[in-house]
């Protein structure tokens, strides 16, 4: 899918580790949300409430999931799930266009 209709989009930006990381929250009518972002090169971990579905539109990073010892190296497009109530690592090594689900 290449775009979504009828959503609400916030106007506000959602801003992590100085700038590092931003998204936009889109609200679908079902209840659903996604937020849309992009990530800067840099190293971060993530901590979750909800179980999300990472969707790499584009970039290169390496992700270390909960319970992982060894890092995944990525090239989008591609996803992964993490868990609710969890703590996850990315290295990113180009600029990263991202699409996060909530699951749950």
């Amino acid at each position: 899918m290449s775009h979504f209709e009828g959503v609400t989009v916030a106007k506000a930006a959602n801003v992590y580790f100085d700038g590092k990381v931003t998204s936009r929250t889109v609200l679908f009518a079902d209840g659903t949300r996604k937020t849309l972002g992009i990530m800067l090169p840099g190293d971060y971990e993530f901590g979750t409430a909800a179980a999300e579905i990472m969707e790499i539109q584009s970039g290169t990073l390496d992700l270390l999931l909960p319970g992982e010892t060894e890092w995944a190296h990525l090239t989008g497009p591609c996803e992964f799930r993490v868990p609710a109530h969890s703590k996850f690592g990315l290295k990113i090594h180009t600029v990263t266009d991202y699409i996060c689900s909530y699951i749950g």
